[in-house]
């Protein structure tokens, strides 16, 4: 039997609690620290916008100027979700 380590995406916390199921079946976990700000995660995401380093590529995809519509064809995401990401102010 192989175990997995799961860690926290947000905080690199090991201190990792299961957490239900997603409407996907999927496994859902919850870090127990409490300074961290992530409330729930999954393991493997069946939305590809929902991964963590989707940001990052719509905005150095962004800053080599590919369009709104070249991105989520290429990455497989909604232009809503590219949209969204360029709208936050933190990547502004």
């Amino acid at each position: 039997m192989t175990m997995i380590e799961v860690i926290c995406p947000k905080c690199g916390s090991k201190e990792i609690i299961k957490y239900g199921k997603s409407p996907e079946g999927k496994q859902r976990y919850k870090c127990k620290n409490r300074n961290c700000k992530c409330t729930t995660f999954l393991m493997d995401y069946s939305y590809t916008g929902a991964q963590l380093n989707i940001e990052s590529s719509i905005i150095k995809m962004t800053a080599n100027a590919s369009g709104i519509r070249d991105i989520s064809r290429v990455l497989g995401i909604s232009t809503t979700k590219v949209m969204s990401t360029l709208k936050k102010p933190d990547f502004q």
